[in-house]
């Protein structure tokens, strides 16, 4: 905020009120009392910063570029995406190069062991996964529970048993983890894990297109009488935490059931569970019972248990309430508000993942006014609020909710979710770079309905393509708001965006550009730039057999007619060459619009070819445009005599054609 104007004596005394001032313009017999005021000044201790809180600072200092492409891209400037598929290709290829580097790196540990990093970095070093304990012993159990080896692990830890040696109850319970957490498999390679991310996210568009929650379980996984439940049995004692283990491992790989019958015999034993342990049974409950009343009763009970054990939730512990609610339906609706409460008056701060539960829990095929009412309240609630990652699922409420919106059709609401976004880092619970791009094509998309042309046209300067490769949609969308406005002249730099993010072969895209660009005829200079899109049009398919076999009739007519006004005389007639080819009729306008052309540049041979054409495909009006050429062209007597002759050949077969009809 800017001072009052005041002179510098003005300053001077105010300033000089200050105890600091008054302090300094002591007289000497003072000198004393200054000291003991100075000595009891409380200096603050030193400040700590973060090691990147320098480029934290300068990364304030730097705007947006919107004619950049998207920072993870910032590597190579010859490899920078240029499309949507490019992006996807870009960012499998960057990912697949780190899990090939990884799988070198601790394949090949004795390559890397000149280490040259100043100062020393163990995270980018090879991991050490070299045994160096021999013999059967708990010590060697230990290391290679630590070095994640399972098949090893339970292969020396039946040698102890063998040997009549019992490992003790932290390192069986450590066996145990480990066992749980892997599934009694050994830790996938990076090929396995890339395998298995292209089969989730293949399941995931399959569940999508079936109308399932994103949040479908995986796959039951846990095998009958595996290494874990043998383990288990045959320990000579239990703990609490020996029981906590296998029920997340059972939750974990799809064996819900067995999960709650472990949690029976904890309880029969006098135990308790934690706090993930009751996550893990409340996001299991609706896949125990069958009836909607026995799930939320299940979920409750769960909620009750924990009161009662005196464990304290956390936000996962709501969050997974809320899931579970969300996947039995809709009528849990008033359930899912009062957990909310619940979990309010705890004094727990709910994670973007809750606000998502929530939306998911009112979600209603075909009708998005419920879900539009509870985000408006969300969104009042959350407005100028920062969030941190606390839950995998909160990357799925921006979402989301930009979906309610663009269902609702609630400009308003969709500019209340984007300042959410846009707070200080919130954009950072986007999630991947793939889910940022759906969230922006769904703000452009309900900007373009709702929104003026000024309006659209600066989210789109703003947007593409640092922050978005429209899809087809979002280009018909913003195709329509310039034919609204009647700003057809935007049109050749529109295609050149088309272009660059490679939807140029889109056979509808194409022909919405054609429509429009045929509309009306236009200055010379415009028209000049319409038949250069076209030709532009042409080209991107490869040979006359894509151009006669993808675009339909009325777009290689409109293709014609944009070449005739421009002049391309010789251009036009070749599309016309594919009408003959395919044994389709042409539209009389395009006719017509070459006739005029032809009149403009004075081509009497043109014109009386075209008469010729229209014979051949046996036009209805071939008489009219002929006795147009004789009265509007200088023509030959020769060149008469065919033109009649024309005539009365096509007015012949037209008679025969009507007696025909008639019989």
């Amino acid at each position: 905020m800017a001072l009052p104007c005041v002179s510098r004596l003005q300053a001077l005394r105010l300033s000089s009120r200050t105890p600091l001032f008054r302090c300094l313009c002591r007289s000497s017999s003072h000198q004393a009392a200054d000291v003991k005021a100075i000595d009891e000044i409380d200096i603050p201790r030193k400040k700590t910063w973060d090691k990147t809180a320098v480029l934290q600072a300068l990364a304030y200092t730097v705007n947006h570029d919107p004619t950049s492409a998207a920072y993870i891209f910032q590597d190579d400037p010859f490899l920078l995406p240029k499309s949507y598929i490019d992006c996807n290709i870009f960012s499998m290829s960057k990912e697949s190069g780190k899990n090939a580097a990884k799988y070198i790196l601790n394949m090949y540990p004795n390559l890397f062991q000149n280490d040259i990093a100043e100062p020393h970095i163990p995270c980018l070093m090879p991991e050490d996964t070299q045994t160096l304990i021999e013999g059967v012993s708990e010590e060697a159990l230990n290391e290679r529970i630590k070095l994640r080896r399972v098949k090893e692990s339970v292969e020396m830890y039946d040698n102890l048993l063998q040997s009549g040696t019992t490992p003790s109850l932290e390192t069986t319970n450590r066996l145990l983890d480990l066992l749980c957490f892997y599934g009694d498999r050994d830790p996938l390679s990076s090929e396995q894990k890339l395998e298995d991310e292209e089969r989730e996210e293949n399941g995931n568009e399959t569940n999508k297109k079936k109308g399932d929650s994103r949040n479908t379980p995986a796959l039951p996984t846990w095998r009958e009488n595996n290494n874990a439940e043998r383990i288990f049995s045959l320990m000579p004692e239990r703990n609490a935490h020996s029981y906590r283990t296998m029920i997340r491992g059972m939750v974990k790989h799809g064996a819900f059931a067995k999960a709650f019958s472990m949690y029976t015999d904890l309880l029969n034993n006098r135990l308790t569970g934690d706090v993930y342990t009751f996550n893990a049974l409340i996001m299991a409950a609706p896949h125990v019972k069958k009836e909607i009343k026995a799930k939320s009763t299940l979920i409750l009970d769960m909620l009750h248990h924990m009161v009662q054990q005196k464990v304290q939730p956390n936000i996962l512990t709501f969050n997974a309430a809320l899931k579970s609610l969300q996947k039995i339906g809709r009528v849990m609706k008033s359930v899912a508000l009062r957990t909310y409460t619940e979990m309010k008056a705890l004094n727990i701060e709910p994670s973007l993942a809750t606000y998502t539960h929530l939306l998911g829990v009112f979600y209603s095929y075909g009708d998005a006014t419920g879900q539009a009412q509870i985000l408006s309240e969300i969104l009042e609630e959350t407005a100028g609020k920062s969030f941190t990652a606390q839950d995998p699922d909160d990357v799925y409420f921006f979402l989301d909710a930009m979906k309610i919106c663009v269902e609702a059709k609630d400009l308003e609401l969709a500019y209340k979710v984007h300042a959410l976004q846009t707070t200080e880092e919130n954009w950072k619970l986007l999630g991947k770079h793939i889910m940022q791009i759906t969230y922006y094509d769904r703000l452009f998309n309900i900007i373009c309905l709702m929104e003026s042309f000024d309006a659209v046209m600066k989210w789109y300067r703003e947007l593409v393509p640092s922050r978005l490769y429209p899809s087809i949609g979002g280009f018909v969308n913003l195709l329509r708001v310039l034919e609204m406005e009647n700003r057809l002249d935007l049109l050749p730099q529109i295609w050149k965006d088309v272009k660059l993010v490679g939807h140029n072969n889109k056979v509808v895209l194409v022909e919405e550009f054609l429509n429009l660009m045929v509309k009306d005829k236009m200055e010379s200079q415009l028209q000049a730039a319409f038949a250069d899109v076209t030709v532009d049009m042409k080209s991107t398919f490869d040979t006359r057999d894509q151009l006669k076999h993808l675009l339909k009739v009325h777009a290689l007519g409109n293709m014609a007619i944009l070449l005739s006004r421009d002049g391309r005389l010789e251009e036009a007639w070749n599309i016309l060459k594919t009408f003959k080819e395919k044994n389709l009729v042409p539209r009389l306008a395009v006719i017509e619009e070459l006739l005029d052309s032809a009149k403009a540049t004075g081509r009497t041979s043109a014109a009386i070819d075209l008469v010729q054409l229209a014979v051949s495909f046996s036009l209805p009006n071939t008489a009219e445009i002929a006795q147009r050429v004789l009265d509007e062209f200088t023509v030959s007597e020769e060149q008469r005599i065919a033109l009649q002759d024309l005539t009365n050949s096509s007015s012949s077969s037209s008679s025969s054609s009507s007696d025909s009809d008639r019989e």
